[in-house]
């Protein structure tokens, strides 16, 4: 397993998922397993549902989204045969974010999710990712991530 996290390589991420760039956000953190992106979330107290013993649902799919798109980064760094944030910088957005959950997740235990490349395409990469607690399938996605350009990066805000 590559021990830097996808996300340690990422500079200026401020995404409240994935962004090491953001302390109040979850912090996730990615590492390739052979030809899976593997991560392990602790869900704090915070994160639960309205029921207090389940993780809520829009943080489930964060994560899942936030871990896959990272993987389809450091996927188009691999394929262009580059380490993680060199110059120039791969970047990433969600086109699709297709999510079904199976079960519920306890909060009080953390989730491991896998995720797998399944088709890059030109600027597009496809990808799909579980969710799991305790072995269980909680939930799983689709994700359709799309390289953009260094100027949607860092173009002002408008309005």
């Amino acid at each position: 397993m590559h021990t830097i996290a996808f996300q340690d390589a990422m500079g200026g991420n401020h995404c409240w998922g994935c962004g090491k760039d953001n302390p109040k956000g979850l912090q996730i953190k990615s590492y390739w397993e052979g030809e899976e992106a593997v991560c392990t979330f602790h869900p704090r107290p915070e994160h639960m549902a309205g029921p207090t013993h389940i993780l809520n649902g829009g943080i489930i799919a964060t994560v899942l989204d936030c871990h896959t798109v990272c993987t389809a980064m450091a996927a188009l760094y691999r394929a262009e045969g580059r380490e993680i944030g060199e110059e120039p910088i791969i970047w990433c957005a969600t086109a699709r974010l297709d999510v079904t959950y199976l079960r519920p997740a306890p909060i009080d235990r953390p989730v491991h999710l896998r995720a797998r490349v399944e088709e890059i395409a030109g600027r597009k990469v496809r990808l799909s990712c579980t969710l799991y607690s305790e072995g269980l399938e909680c939930a799983r996605a689709e994700v359709l991530a799309v390289r953009v350009p260094e100027e949607w990066r860092t173009a002002p805000r408008s309005g």
